[in-house]
């Protein structure tokens, strides 16, 4: 049976803000928490980009609901011996209720030490390396590691999971989806594809967890709303590769550009319509996913959380 969480957006709102929201969302009905993993928001109307682990942190005294982040990149700005550090801590905070989602980054986020953006392949190849290597430390061993990418000397993680820490991998094609199936405890895509579920489950995910996410805007006012998204989030639109590979939120903006209001409203759930809400989201649960967080793009959360609560959740979960 399909969960349904809600989405934090580290870009878009400040520390006490995703705390709030956590709260609102326990109170509305959804069982899960995502939160995005950012140094720079997207643009610069989005305004924020809050430290996660600094943040789940404060979700773990704030409310009881699972915490998964959507994704973290292990390979590059921190290095994997560090993230596995942040996750564990992170785990045994939770009491459990933490997964860890990792995917190979942006250059928008990992540029900043000013390392080369590396090509897809050899990000695959260090996101591989880098699961291996924190799969290791999890165990609260010794570990020593010497690979193309990464070296660890003597390390050894005195907090360990409290429990198992299921590592989901992140793809938004064929190859990537098998490289989930194959190194990872699941899978997190951002678009209800069955054919990429299918790829996923083909290259050894059977059994595994499908996660995935959406932004909507809930709003009286279908028109205000898609003025708000066509403001805040444009990116959701850009195609191809620009999301992996554009260095700074200029140059998002300036690609942003391409992204109409008219292709916000075609594509993006805006409005007070419940039906049309209940079916962007049963979407991914009909393509296979176990797990749909929901994002309120905008100041609106109150009203999206009176609504969910009493008008979407429950029809979803019916």
């Amino acid at each position: 049976m399909t969960e349904y969480g809600y989405f934090l957006s580290c870009e878009e709102f400040t520390p006490a803000e995703l705390i709030d929201q956590a709260r609102g969302a326990q109170q509305a009905g959804f069982t899960r928490l995502a939160i995005s993993d950012h140094f720079h928001p997207w643009n610069d109307a989005q305004g924020n980009s809050a430290f996660v682990w600094s943040m789940i942190g404060a979700l773990s005294q704030a409310t009881a609901l699972p915490v998964t982040t959507l994704v973290t990149c292990p390979t590059v700005r921190l290095h994997p011996a560090v993230t596995a550090q942040a996750a564990a801590t992170s785990s045994v905070l939770l009491g459990g209720r933490f997964a860890l989602g990792v995917g190979s980054g942006e250059a928008l986020n990992e540029h900043v030490h000013g390392d080369a953006w590396p090509s897809f392949d050899v990000r695959a190849e260090m996101l591989e390396e880098a699961v291996e290597v924190m799969r290791e430390l999890f165990t609260g061993e010794q570990v020593s590691h010497r690979g193309r990418h990464y070296t660890v000397d003597n390390a050894r993680l005195y907090t360990t999971p409290d429990g198992p820490l299921p590592v989901y991998v992140s793809g938004f094609g064929p190859r990537a989806a098998e490289l989930a199936g194959r190194i990872g405890d699941g899978f997190v895509t951002m678009t209800p594809d069955a054919d990429l579920v299918g790829a996923f489950r083909h290259g050894g995910g059977q059994g595994k967890k499908v996660v995935g996410g959406v932004k909507v805007c809930w709003s009286s006012n279908r028109d205000m709303a898609v003025d708000v998204v066509h403001r805040l989030w444009p990116t959701e639109l850009l195609p191809g590769e620009l999301a992996q590979i554009l260095p700074t939120p200029a140059h998002f903006e300036q690609a942003s550009q391409l992204v109409t209001r008219d292709m916000v409203a075609e594509a993006v759930t805006c409005g007070d319509d419940v039906e049309e809400h209940v079916e962007t989201v049963l979407a991914y649960a009909r393509a296979g996913f176990d797990e749909v967080y929901v994002g309120q793009i905008g100041p609106d959360q109150e009203v999206f959380f009176d609504a969910y609560r009493e008008l979407v959740v429950p029809t979803l979960n019916r």
